[in-house]
């Protein structure tokens, strides 16, 4: 049997077995060591036990607990809920405010954690039974908040381009500077979307009434202004000392988990309540990222070692004779249709270091590819049929909140991330622009 067909024919077992049901790691494992014994002998065991002592060695996963960590503070302790009541007031007055309000917590809720899932979690508890009271559209609510949430995994300190930093060998601090204006910029076209949509049609997001814009005074509105100093003051306390190069990147987590958590202390909210939620949490999203790493590294190896990565290559430019953006635009592609069956991290340390490679072969450059494979982890997210964030929100929102409308409901804002990906293409600047100016 050729290199090549065994390939194929591991990818495709990894895959049955997940549409059976199947865990991700133990599939993604499974099919690593069969492979390798069958291919290697006994000797080929020896592959799992190599990844587990090279996932032991990568420093920058320490940071991943730190950032689930902080994330779960901030929402258990619900000192999200005073950003979302300063949004609230600040732009309820506006057709879609409030909608307009959900992005911006998202973009700040994103700037203290680095997942999506803290996201949802605090736009599902907090913004959405909001959105519900005032009468917004179903789909309209659906879409906010599930478009909204997936900035987590684009702005700084996002944990996928932390993993991405360490399969392409980058500086995590030149991925992070480089995601952060692309992900303000989806951001301003969610809200740009929004904002015409409902000019057009202003019963899908209702104005806040006359009669509750004259209760609150305007020293209520200062003093919740100050609830967004907290989200500032955290992303400071970490990104700062990291890019100035006084801390490294494991420090900077570890500086921005205690200020989440001094900051629940100060407003009266560490609860023992909130500890135990916070810390069980990290502890199950943490093993389930080691355990996908640690299985996906292993079958990495044995697919690096049918060269796999080289017959790739090989086929796009020789073979098929395509161009270097040709390939390029295949790749995203295949992102988008792995998207629906598998999470951003199995895809990432599955097919990242193959795509890495070909990636630097063609002459493009890692960082910018990493914000692009970033993005498209954004819009697999909210793919149907198997999009991650599609059932988080099936989980987390009320029973009138069906499937399909969820399905329906993501549509125009997968639009505005394609364009959002198109764009950053097109214009390589703004994604390379602030790494090169800062660092």
């Amino acid at each position: 049997m050729s290199y090549e067909l065994i390939a194929i024919l591991m990818f495709s077992t990894m895959l049955l077995m997940m549409l059976t049901g199947q865990r991700v790691f133990g599939a993604i494992g499974f099919v690593a060591v069969v492979a390798a014994i069958l291919l290697w002998g006994p000797g080929g065991s020896d592959m799992g036990y190599s990844s587990i002592l090279k996932l032991m060695k990568w420093n920058a996963l320490l940071t991943l607990p730190m950032f689930v960590f902080m994330g779960y503070v901030m929402s258990e302790s619900r000192l999200a809920e005073d950003l979302y009541k300063m949004f609230h007031v600040w732009f309820g007055p506006l057709p879609g405010g409030l909608a307009i309000g959900t992005i911006l917590l998202m973009v700040m809720i994103s700037a203290m954690n680095g997942l999506s899932v803290a996201g949802m979690a605090i736009g599902a508890t907090i913004a959405l039974p909001e959105l519900v009271k005032r009468n917004y559209d179903k789909l309209m609510i659906s879409g906010v908040i599930q478009g909204g949430s997936s900035l987590g995994i684009l702005i700084p300190p996002s944990v996928v381009l932390v993993l991405f930093a360490q399969i392409a060998r980058q500086p995590v601090s030149q991925l992070w500077l480089a995601g952060l204006l692309p992900g303000l910029l989806m951001a301003v076209l969610f809200i740009t979307y929004i904002v015409i949509r409902c000019w057009f049609n202003p019963a899908l997001a209702p104005a806040m009434s006359a009669e509750e814009r004259a209760e609150i005074t305007w020293a209520e509105r200062f003093r919740l202004l100050r609830a967004a100093l907290l989200p500032i003051i955290i992303f400071a306390s970490m990104m700062i000392p990291f890019v100035k190069g006084w801390t490294s990147l494991t420090e900077a987590s570890v500086i921005g988990a205690l200020t989440a958590v001094a900051a629940a202390v100060l407003k009266g909210r560490f609860t023992r309540q909130v500890f135990e939620t916070a810390t069980r949490n990290t502890l199950a999203i943490t093993v389930m990222f080691m355990l996908i790493i640690m299985a996906a590294l292993s079958f990495g190896a044995v697919f690096d070692g049918l060269g796999a990565g080289r017959a790739i290559e090989n086929f796009f430019v020789r073979d098929l004779g395509l161009t270097a953006w040709q390939v390029l635009i295949l790749m995203q592609l295949s992102f988008l249709v792995m998207g629906m069956f598998l999470d951003d991290t199995a895809m990432l340390v599955i097919v990242a270091p193959i795509y890495v490679g070909l990636a630097k072969a063609l002459g493009f450059d890692l960082i910018w590819y990493g914000v692009l494979y970033t993005i498209t982890c954004q819009i697999a997210y909210l793919t149907p049929p198997f999009g991650y964030n599609l059932f988080l929100m099936r989980a987390m929102a009320p029973d009138d909140f069906t499937l399909p409308m969820i399905y329906r409901s993501v549509f125009p804002f997968v639009l505005v991330m394609i364009l959002t990906l198109v764009l950053v293409m097109v214009f390589p600047q703004i994604a390379l622009w602030l790494p090169a100016t800062l660092l």
